[in-house]
């Protein structure tokens, strides 16, 4: 990490931030968080999508990474799971620790079938895979504190409220306006919300949001800062930052791959 504790809490570095599929730009979407904590670095990440293993060697040693939050088992927000499970079986070092994974249900076999494995073991070897249950008590590794909502997409999916201390970094994952995306949201230091639909397009519901979505909801959660994510590359970023900016009078942006924020 490039900050001490004393300056921030955490840090989210921006792996991915590509829509539905890896952009010219950008991988699909991955967010590494660190924190600082007895004496060393701890890292989580939040999805790895198509394109983001590559890319996170640039910002960590991906051997070094503590646990593994997968928001939905759509292929831009885990399919590199796949080569994850490569390099951690195979990598000249040796056997590795199995990593901690959460995931929705199935996770473990979703992943062994994506890379033509049988059940079992499946990838069982190189992770250790928990189901996310947001009625149960919230998920604790290291330093930080990872409470999951359930929100609005075909598949069961799920966003993240990410905690150090009293600062809290919000992540919508794939969703349409719901409660709890609203939840995830309140009163967040930082919100990474995804904005892959247009407002003058006809959007199917339970689906995506829009900038203007993303606006609306900070606004009445009283999130303190908002980066907008997961454009799709047929879109053009800047429309949907245009419509967060007609709902939303606070601190906004359009993440990149390779941003960091402090937390």
């Amino acid at each position: 990490m490039s900050t001490s504790a004393g300056e921030s809490a955490m840090q989210l570095t921006v792996v991915g931030c590509s829509g539905s599929y890896p952009g010219p730009d950008s991988p699909a979407s991955c967010y590494l968080v660190q924190a600082e904590h007895e004496g060393r670095t701890w890292n989580i990440l939040m999805d790895l999508g198509n394109g983001a293993l590559g890319a996170l060697h640039r910002y960590v040693d991906p051997l070094d990474i503590d646990a593994v939050f997968l928001s939905h088992l759509h292929a831009d927000h885990c399919i590199d799971m796949t080569s994850y499970y490569v390099l951690r079986k195979y990598h000249p070092t040796g056997e590795q620790e199995p990593l901690p994974v959460w995931g929705p249900r199935r996770t473990a076999r979703r992943l062994a079938r994506a890379y033509d494995l049988p059940k079992k073991p499946g990838m069982r070897e190189e992770f250790v895979f928990h189901r996310l249950r947001p009625e149960e008590e919230p998920v604790e590794v290291g330093p930080f504190t990872v409470t999951p909502y359930a929100v609005d997409h075909p598949v069961e999916a799920y966003a993240f409220r990410v905690q150090v201390g009293d600062r809290v970094l919000a992540y919508s994952g794939d969703t349409g306006p719901c409660a709890g995306f609203d939840q995830v949201a309140a009163e967040a230091d930082l919100l990474l919300a995804e904005a892959s639909f247009v407002s003058s397009e006809e959007n199917p519901p339970s689906l995506h949001l829009t900038g203007a979505e993303v606006g609306e909801t900070a606004t009445r959660a009283g999130a303190a800062r908002v980066v907008l994510t997961h454009v799709p590359p047929w879109h053009d970023p800047f429309d949907a930052l245009a419509e967060a900016k007609a709902t939303y009078d606070g601190p906004l942006e359009l993440a990149s791959a390779g941003a960091v924020y402090d937390v």
